[in-house]
């Protein structure tokens, strides 16, 4: 698989990241999609590592758990970001309708917390600086 194609996965993750962010600093925030917006981007770095790991194409699913599951099969560290995982794929579909979840600020801001805590977990970031460094 092409480094550049995989680069775009976390590329996207990472707009998707910078996007969350900045929709708090607008009033009123739009709480329900900033969460969207992290699960969005756990999902493309899971789908990212996958892929720099061989997988030929991602699955078409949006639970993190799941994703997550896959990774651990190529490395066991992946069993330590199971729980923001399993928090953040609850935002993968109901906060895009109406009256499907009530999401608080505190929600939102856990959601945030844990989608920077999967960006910084050394397995997807060695993943991404290797790709770089081929590309």
């Amino acid at each position: 698989m092409e480094s550049d194609y995989i680069l775009e996965w976390f590329r996207f993750a990472d707009n998707d990241l910078l996007s969350a962010q900045r929709l708090t600093t607008f009033r009123p925030v739009h709480m329900q999609l900033v969460c969207f917006l992290c699960q969005q981007s756990v999902e493309k770095n899971l789908k990212g590592f996958l892929l720099f790991n061989g997988i030929e194409e991602p699955p078409k699913i949006h639970n993190l758990e799941t994703l997550r599951t896959m990774c651990s099969e190529f490395d066991a560290q992946f069993e330590s970001i199971s729980e923001p995982c399993e928090v953040l794929s609850i935002y993968s579909v109901q906060p895009r309708y109406p009256h499907e979840m009530e999401i608080l600020e505190n929600d939102m801001r856990k959601a945030l917390d844990y989608v920077r805590q999967i960006r910084d977990f050394e397995l997807l970031s060695a993943a991404e600086k290797e790709l770089e460094q081929e590309a």
